[in-house]
Order: C-alpha cells, then structure tokens, then sequence
C-alpha cells in the first residue's frame, strides 16, 4: 500500500496527573493534551496509553485482574532481573536467584509495590518516577543490592518510559529485562512490521533455534521470537486504523515478538479467547547474548518512546 505519514501538531490542552484507585491498587492518569496514560505503581505498570477518540496504541487488556500482588497481563509490565522462565536465561542470570525452581516467571519486580518517587506536569510533558530496591534482606532469594527506577512521560501522541538499573553492591549484576509492551492492532493479521529483516533471532516454539529473518515476519500463528542485535527503530504499520506505531530504543539490541494466536489464548489467564486478534507484544528488551552486566556503582538505562504517526492515502 501507498502512503505517505504525517506528523500532526495538535492544539495545547492542560496537562493533569487525576488519582485513579483500581480496586485497591494505586494508579494515576497522565494527561498531556488530549494524550494520555494510565500507570499504577503495582510493578511500575503502564496499563494503557493513546489519544483521546483513537484507538488505543498501547493495549488496555479489558479481563485484567488489578489485585494486589498478582501481575497484570497488558500495558507495559516490567520484567526483571530475569525475562521469561529463568531457566531460559543465560547461565550467569540463572546463579543469581538461590531458589530456581520457585523462581517468578518474568523475574521480582512486577507484582512488587513500587515507591512513587514523584510526579509533574508542564507545557512540555507529564511524568511520574517510581522506584524499587533490592538488598540481601529485602530480597533473600536473590540477594544483591541494587535500586531501579522507572520513569513515564506522556506529550503529544507519544510515551517514554526508561529503565534504569543502579548497582548499590560490591559485585557485577548480572540481569536480563525488558519493558513487556502489548501494542494494541486492529486485526494483528493485517498489521505490517518493520525493522526486522535480516537480523538473527531465537524461535522459541521450535526448541530456541537460531534462525535469520528473511523479508518482514508476519503474524500468521503463534509467535514467539526474541530477536538480536535489532536497531533502535522498529515499526508496526495498521492500515486499518490509517496509522503507524513507531517504537524508538535506548540501551537495547534485542526484542521479543509475541502473539498467542488461537489456542493458546484459551489457556492464558487475564486474556479473552479472542483477544489475540488484538494486540501484538513487542518487548524492549535485554536478553539472551544481549544481556545485562552492570558494574558495582554503575548505572544502566534502557528506555522505549512510542509514538502514532497518522498514514495519509498518496
């Protein structure tokens, strides 16, 4: 299909930070003009992002769960300091946790209350800091020091939201991560991706062969890729909605590709049997060769900024 894209300048509106309790979780609405986030400090998750009278662009799974110290499945959930099972992780991630067998899917910190360090709203952007620490005491299973913080900012018809790791111990941190993102699709069989082509990925339904991407993949049944050594711009094009998600990186060479397609979708938990059709995970993400290690009193930051570009007919 032909088009060319737009940028869009849209009128100022006020920027806004409304408390919005969800069954006992704290969360917060983020409004910057008509722009606007829903996060709650329950894993730092960002549970749904768009602008006012679209669709949504960051998925808002409608069968979520907000109970207190269970995960939500949707948004941007934030996985750390493993992704996935840890047994799936390279050999230095998986010695850092004393108890594998009980180890959480998707690593400590997703189902964990986070600090609100603060929030703040201006002409430029709206924001809000979260924070979590771990140490021996705090987190025996896995005991080393170190301190995260997450920040989200929302403006016109864009999202940032930046992972940084602080190592506060005295040993190099070994960790994978990623910021889970669900994007939301019109029909997830008709969406184009860019980005991809040529890069090596692992297949994860096909006992994690190496394999190369020939041409764009398309989403034509289940889906579970984490690619490596991607660059720092990849694209979701949704002509039935006349937009393109544009995702920008800092600090990542590697992302998953996830859809659960048709049979899977009856097995998962928080998730209608036809949701797949809806919305297409691609995960910033530090994993497998691209792993994290961080020095003692170093700083590491990964950060995504999604945007929605409005497709216009040639």
């Amino acid at each position: 299909m032909s088009h060319t894209v737009a940028r869009e300048t849209r009128m100022s509106f006020p920027a806004q930070i409304e408390p919005t309790p969800l069954n006992g979780l704290k969360a917060w609405r983020l409004r910057h003009g008509d722009t606007e986030a829903l996060v709650t400090s329950q894993g730092a998750q960002v549970l749904g992002f768009g602008v006012n009278g679209e669709p949504p662009i960051v998925w808002a799974n409608p069968n979520a769960r907000f109970v207190p110290g269970e995960p939500i499945r949707g948004g941007i959930p934030v996985c750390w300091p493993w992704f996935g099972a840890l047994q799936a992780n390279p050999e230095v991630v998986q010695s850092g946790y004393k108890s594998q067998a009980e180890a959480p899917f998707h690593g400590l910190v997703r189902q964990a209350e986070w600090a609100l360090d603060g929030m703040h709203a201006d002409t430029e952007r709206t924001q809000i800091w979260f924070s979590y620490q771990t140490s021996p005491s705090l987190t025996p299973a896995w005991p080393h020091a170190a301190n995260l913080k997450l920040q989200v900012a929302v403006q016109d018809a864009q999202l940032r939201v930046t992972l940084t790791v602080c190592n506060t111990g005295d040993s190099a941190l070994a960790i994978t991560q990623a910021l889970h993102t669900y994007f939301a699709t019109s029909d997830v069989r008709k969406v184009e991706l860019r980005g991809f082509d040529g890069f090596d990925f692992y297949d994860c339904l096909d006992s994690w062969i190496p394999r190369q991407q020939r041409g764009e993949p398309l989403i034509e049944g289940e889906t579970d890729r984490i690619y490596q050594g991607l660059g720092d711009r990849l694209v979701i094009d949704d002509p039935n909605w006349g937009r393109q998600i544009v995702i920008r990186t800092t600090g990542s060479n590697s992302a998953i590709l996830w859809n659960p397609w048709v049979d899977k979708s009856t097995r998962l938990d928080q998730f209608a049997s036809t949701s797949w059709k809806s919305m297409l995970c691609i995960e910033t993400a530090r994993v497998m060769d691209n792993l994290l290690l961080v020095r003692p009193g170093a700083n590491a930051e990964m950060s995504v900024t999604i945007s929605r570009e409005v497709i216009l007919p040639l």
